[in-house]
C-alpha cells in the first residue's frame, strides 16, 4: 500500500495545559506510523479561517469548525502557539483518527468514558444538565483530518502558512523576571528505536518545570554536525580517560608478562593507547547521534542527514537551564535521583535519554549548529504534495 501523509494538531489549550507529552506518547506508540516531521506554530486569523472552512467543506461538525475559527487564532492581539505533528505511513488518516477518538456529541454520561482514546482523555463536551442539546463547553484536544484527500488540502494549507513564518514561535508573551531564558533539549536516538510512549513521556515530565516550548522539530544529525556538536567532549574525554586506561594498561602488561614498568613507560602507554582509547569513546557518541563512524563516512557525505532521529526542543522560562538539568538529573543515570528523566529511562553516561544545554553560552552554540530557526517540516509537506501530483 502506499505511504501518504497525514497530521495531529494539538490545539492551544492542550499546549497550555502542558498535554502534549501525553498526546505524542499515545501517538507514536499506538500506530506504526513514522514521525516525519513536528513543528511549534502559531496561526494569525487567516489560518484558523481558512482551515475552519476546509473542516465546513468536509462535512465536520459544526462545533468543531467554530472552535477553529475562534480559538485557534490570536486572542487579544496575541498568537497562541499550537503543535503540528506530521505522521508518514500507509493509510495514516484511519490509524491516527483511531487514537485521536470521536467528538461524541451525543450526550454521555461520566462513567461511561473510558480513557481509551486522546479524547476521551484530554477533551471536554459538556452539555447542559437541563439541555442536553446545548453545549456549555467544547474543547477537542487535538485536530486532524477526515480522510486523505483532506489530509492533503489541510497539509498544503500549513505549508503555504509556514513559509513566512519561523521555527521558533513569538506569541508576544515574554517572561517578566530578568532570569527568564532559554535551553535546548535533544531527545535521543534512543528514544526513537520502536514505537513507544517514551519521548511523549519524557517531554510530559519535563513539563512538570512550569517552562514553555517555543519551538520543536524532529532532526538527523549529520556527521559533521556531531563532530562539531560534541567536539568539547572530545578533549574532556581524552584528559580524563587517557591518564585512567593509560595506568590500567600498564597494570595489564606487568600482570600478563611479569615485567615492572617505570613511570615512563605509564605516560607513553596513556599518551598512545589511553588517547586511542579516549578517542573510541568519542566515535561512539558521534555513531550513536548521527548513525555514522566518521572513519566509515565518506567526505562527500559528511553533511548528509544520519540514519538516526533525533527530536530538539527550546524551552523557555525563568531559569531553563537548571530547571531542565536538574529534571535530567546526572549524565550517569546510576548516579541519577529517582524522579528525573535518566533515572527512569537512561542506560549509561551515552545512552541516557536526552541532552540539554549547560549554560547561556551553550544554548547559543548549540542553536546554530543544529540550525533551530529552521525546520523540514513545509519542505517535506512541498516534495510530497509534488509527488503525488506527478503521480496523478
Amino acid at each position: 500500500m502506499e505511504q501518504t501523509l497525514s497530521y495531529v494538531l494539538a490545539t492551544p489549550y492542550t499546549i497550555a495545559k502542558s498535554r502534549i507529552g501525553g498526546v505524542l506518547a499515545r501517538l507514536i506508540s499506538q500506530t506504526d506510523l513514522e514521525l516525519a516531521a513536528c513543528q511549534m506554530i502559531a496561526a494569525d486569523e487567516a489560518l484558523a479561517r481558512d482551515y475552519a472552512d476546509n473542516l465546513r467543506k468536509q462535512n465536520a461538525a459544526a462545533l468543531l469548525a467554530d472552535y477553529v475559527e475562534h480559538n485557534l487564532g490570536p486572542s487579544s492581539g496575541r498568537r497562541r502557539p499550537s503543535l503540528l505533528l506530521l505522521f508518514r505511513g500507509e493509510n495514516p488518516c484511519d490509524k491516527l483518527a483511531s487514537i485521536i477518538g470521536h467528538l461524541y456529541p451525543e450526550h454521555r454520561e461520566l462513567d461511561d468514558i473510558a480513557g481509551e482514546t486522546i479524547r476521551d482523555t484530554y477533551a471536554d463536551y459538556i452539555t447542559d444538565s437541563e439541555d442536553p442539546a446545548k453545549v456549555v463547553y467544547f474543547e477537542p484536544a487535538v485536530l486532524g483530518p477526515r480522510d486523505q484527500e483532506w489530509a492533503d488540502k489541510d497539509i498544503a494549507l500549513f505549508s503555504r502558512f509556514l513559509k513566512g513564518e519561523k521555527n521558533l514561535v513569538e506569541t508576544g508573551r515574554h517572561s517578566d523576571s530578568a532570569t527568564g531564558e532559554q535551553t535546548l533539549v535533544i531527545l535521543k536516538p534512543d528514544n526513537w528505536q520502536y514505537a513507544s510512549s517514551r519521548p511523549g513521556a519524557v517531554i510530559d515530565m519535563l513539563s512538570r518545570t512550569g517552562l514553555r516550548i517555543l519551538g520543536v522539530k524532529a532532526h538527523r544529525f549529520s556527521l559533521a554536525e556531531a563532530l562539531e556538536f560534541y567536539g568539547p567532549v572530545e578533549d574532556a574525554l581524552k584528559k580524563k580517560l587517557a591518564p585512567l586506561f593509560g595506568k590500567k594498561a600498564q597494570e595489564l602488561l606487568e600482570k600478563e608478562f611479569g615485567v615492572a614498568l617505570d613511570d615512563e613507560m605509564e605516560k607513553t602507554l596513556s599518551e598512545s593507547f589511553g588517547v586511542r582509547y579516549a578517542r573510541d569513546q568519542f566515535d561512539q557518541i558521534i555513531e550513536f547521534m548521527s548513525g555514522t563512524r566518521r572513519e566509515k563516512c565518506p567526505p562527500e557525505a559528511i553533511n548528509n542527514p544520519g540514519s538516526v532521529k533525533c527530536m530538539i526542543l527550546i524551552y523557555e522560562g525563568e531559569n531553563a537551564v537548571k530547571k531542565i538539568r536538574d529534571a535530567l538529573g546526572p549524565t550517569d543515570p546510576l548516579k541519577a535521583p529517582g524522579g528525573t528523566v535518566r533515572r527512569e529511562f537512561g542506560s549509561n553516561v551515552m545512552v541516557n535519554t536526552a541532552h540539554a544545554s549547560d549554560s547561556a553560552e551553550s544554548v547559543e552554540r548549540e542553536r546554530k549548529i543544529v540550525k533551530i530557526d529552521e525546520n523540514p517540516l513545509g519542505g517535506i509537506i512541498d516534495d510530497y504534495l509534488a509527488a503525488q501530483k506527478a503521480g496523478n
